[in-house]
């Protein structure tokens, strides 16, 4: 590869608000605890006395009967308690997020995957209980599997839910019309969490029945529905508690239940404190991926680049089963479309079930598989009209009067993506550096550079309705200190952070005397999953609601009790002003104490606006869109196939942000972790159905090293939302994870001019140095033909 550049790393950050507005740049709420270890884990939970631990036996076939499961040698080695099977659970062996009841906790007599929990090992130590569950002797009658979506569409394998269709207009019509119409195929590859803190759960058995489990959930009323399942007794028997986690990325919104489940279920038959914690191999084989696809296009447009009409199949490889591949699939043709109007459209999903592990729910949710086909598409357009690949974009982005309906008839009110394409282009100077990438190609043997800019338009809201909810517990003591409890959970993304600074915005005070607490069952219940991108958004509202609900009491005692009209009262940084005196906020809550007034409240919020009928493939889903753009610039070593990202810049729209520096935290670490997915984070599976990139040494992700040498990212300004969320603030978690496009498309870009820029190369992703090789090769000696077949 090229000599190594110096990194220079520029981050501009929106000017901070005075200390307790909700639009500062507060530090994260554990930061500290963070930088001095002290942050507790589950597995940092101290272990009480004669606690068991849970290892898993894992199935090695990917497609099976099970003709004998011999577990004597597993129950007599030293320190080993019992082994679980599915005959020892007492209520229903099934953790089907969606109740679909096609995903056993433990196998019965068949086993789906390679990597299926047949059994659980209770022992004495971890090591008893990892070294005990490798002795099993079990037998299997192989089945016919199917591993990937070449298979599963060759050999006709059934869905794992429904196929969805979107259409508006008349598709077949527009492409037969087109004075130039384009088909091609686009294969975006799956992706590991690789979440620092791995699937971990610990379990205390109570009295009647109850048990109490800590665990690294995305989900913790979803955990408590598992648990509570399984062991057949009610929800309000099961508590379950989050205080953080180390990461999630959506692969602890389901995939935590596994090791709830176990842990609990272990606890239930020993009758002592039981703890499970994966190691990073079985997490890696037991847990679900981002679902790769294959997209099929077929577009329609004229000369000038502006698409007529789309047909589009969006086939995904969904696992053994289904999962939240249903929604996932959704979410892949609801951002078919990006940012661009088609005027005549068909979109199809194909969710394959595979004898693989069983996909989830992978920050993005699916869009940023069906933007990137939507960029494809872009791309091609480009290509065979010559025109620059940014002006294609520009000119088939939203309009904001007509040129306004999504291929799921939802109206886009607020279409920003030109905009802030034009002006990031402007800032980053696109157009200039675009030429002088073209002269340097000419006289470059083997190292080309490449650039791209791509928009996100990413719609907020859960597309199942009913999870658009959420609630919080305020209270206040006489000291005037404040608790907050909300039903999110924190994995490292500052949302406990901002729910903080909403309390200390609204009651006037600082940090110190505002405290989080862990996310429970038993504080708040019937919570949603922090997913969605809607964290801020459901529980800041709640949050919000609580707080004013306990505010709206205090003005009025204070308003009765001295004299003053309720408008003259207002919390401030100094104390609660009342009429023409400054009262300090604890004093007036003392004084309510003694006056019977309630300091404590509920707080709930429901998302206003949303709808969605699955059966037709219409509504408004979303309650709005979060905008950005990305321009990334790369340089490919043409001899070894190694790409480095040189520069990257972005301009997104987070609303009026809840703390800017928290947002660009997101944005910085959203981008990277696209971008990894689309350079270098590649899944393999061997001929019998094994997963061989299980370890960090054989599946790469992205390190301090791959990062762009220079990297400016910069919040849109003066752009509150339209719509009423938490202070008109836009949803930052799964939106930036579309700017890793942008590496794509330059890396495209740069290996275009392997042929003068005629054609468009047909890079697949991931775009690793072997694909980026074969791709340059077909460029040579095909002439630039690529898998796209242009016709007028």
């Amino acid at each position: 590869m090229v000599e190594q550049t110096t990194v220079l790393q520029q981050t501009e950050a929106q000017p901070k608000s005075p200390a307790g507005a909700a639009s500062s740049s507060l530090r994260h709420e554990s930061a500290h605890l963070h930088v001095a270890g002290d942050a507790r884990y589950v597995d940092d939970v101290p272990l009480p006395q004669g606690a068991v631990h849970v290892a898993l036996g894992l199935s090695s076939r990917a497609h099976a009967r099970i003709t004998h499961m011999g577990l004597d040698a597993v129950r007599a080695y030293p320190g080993v308690v019992c082994v679980l099977t599915a005959q020892d659970i007492p209520g229903h062996n099934q953790v089907s997020p969606v109740g679909a009841g096609d995903e056993p906790l433990l196998a019965e007599d068949t086993v789906f995957f390679c990597g299926q929990p047949l059994f659980a090992v209770v022992a004495q130590t971890r090591h008893a209980a990892r070294h005990a569950a490798v002795l099993a002797q079990v037998e299997y009658e192989d089945l016919p599997a199917i591993l990937n979506i070449e298979q599963a569409r060759a050999q006709g394998s059934p869905l794992v839910c429904r196929s969805l269709e979107m259409t508006r207009g008349d598709a077949p019509h527009a492409l037969a019309q087109a004075p130039h119409r384009l088909a091609g195929q686009l294969a975006v590859g799956g992706q590991e969490h690789f979440y620092l803190e791995g699937q971990a759960a610990l379990a205390w058995p109570g009295e009647d029945g109850e048990i109490r489990i800590c665990s690294s959930t995305q989900h913790p009323t979803e955990t408590q529905h598992m648990v509570a399942h399984i062991l057949g007794r009610p929800n309000n028997l099961v508590t379950v508690e989050v205080r953080r986690m180390g990461g999630g990325f959506g692969g602890k919104e389901t995939q935590a239940n596994i090791a709830a489940c176990l842990a609990a279920l272990a606890a239930e038959r020993t009758g002592k404190p039981a703890k499970l914690r994966m190691d990073r191999d079985d997490d890696m084989l037991v847990t679900g991926k981002r679902h790769d696809f294959v997209i099929d296009y077929d577009v329609g447009f004229n000369a000038q680049g502006h698409v007529l009409g789309v047909d589009m199949q969006l086939a995904a490889r969904c696992g053994w089963s289904a999962d939240l591949s249903g929604p996932v699939t959704d979410r892949a043709m609801f951002h078919a479309d990006n940012a661009y109007y088609y005027p005549d459209v068909r979109l199809r999903s194909i969710p394959l079930r595979t004898n693989t592990q069983s996909n989830t729910a992978f920050r993005g949710f699916g869009g940023p598989q069906g933007a990137a086909a939507a960029e494809r598409i872009m791309e091609e357009i480009a290509f065979a009209t010559g025109l620059d690949p940014l002006d294609v974009r520009l000119r088939n982005v939203y309009g904001t009067t007509d040129r306004n309906v999504t291929p799921y008839h939802m109206t886009v009110e607020d279409s920003i993506a030109g905009e802030i394409m034009t002006q990031l282009a402007a800032d980053c100077d696109y157009r200039k550096r675009r030429e002088q990438i073209r002269v340097f190609n000419r006289t470059s043997p083997h190292i080309r550079r490449g650039i791209a800019l791509t928009p996100v338009k990413f719609g907020i809201s859960f597309t199942a309705t009913h999870f658009n909810q959420a609630g919080a517990l305020v209270h206040v003591y006489t000291d005037g200190s404040v608790q907050v409890n909300h039903g999110g959970t924190e994995m490292g993304q500052g949302l406990h952070t901002k729910m903080v600074q909403i309390a200390m915005r609204e009651f006037g005070l600082p940090k110190e005397r505002v405290r989080i607490t862990a996310t429970t069952t038993g504080k708040v219940p019937n919570t949603s999953a922090t997913a969605a991108s809607s964290g801020a958004d459901l529980n800041g509202m709640a949050v919000l609601a609580a707080v004013r609900t306990i505010k709206d009491r205090l003005v009025a005692f204070a308003a009765d009790k001295w004299h003053v009209a309720p408008e003259q009262i207002r919390f401030t940084a100094d104390g609660v002003v009342v009429g023409a005196e400054v009262i300090p906020f604890a004093t007036l809550v003392n004084a309510a104490y003694m006056a019977r007034i309630s300091l404590s409240s509920t707080g709930f919020y429901k998302t206003p606006k949303i709808s969605w009928d699955g059966a037709t493939g219409r509504g408004r889903p979303f309650y709005y869109f979060a905008y950005g753009a990305a321009c990334a610039e790369v340089l490919v070593d043409l001899l070894t196939g190694e790409n480095r990202i040189e520069r990257v810049d972005i301009l997104h729209d987070a609303g009026q942000s809840l703390n800017p520096d928290i947002d660009i935290g997101q944005i910085e670490g959203g981008f990277v972790q696209g971008a990894g997915w689309l350079t270098m984070e590649e899944l393999f599976w061997d001929k019998s159905g094994r997963l061989r990139t299980h370890a960090p040494s054989t599946y790469k992700i992205p390190a301090c090293s791959d990062r762009p040498r220079i990297f400016n990212v910069k919040l849109l300004e003066n752009a509150p939302n339209r719509e009423e969320t938490i202070f008109r603030s836009k949803a930052v978690g799964e939106p930036p994870f579309v700017h890793g496009l942008a590496v794509l498309h330059a890396i495209s870009d740069a290996l275009a001019s392997l042929n003068d820029y005629r054609t468009c190369p047909g890079l697949n992703a991931p775009a690793t140095p072997e694909q980026i090789l074969r791709v340059a090769e077909r460029l040579r000696q095909q002439g630039g033909e690529t898998n796209a077949q242009v016709h007028a």
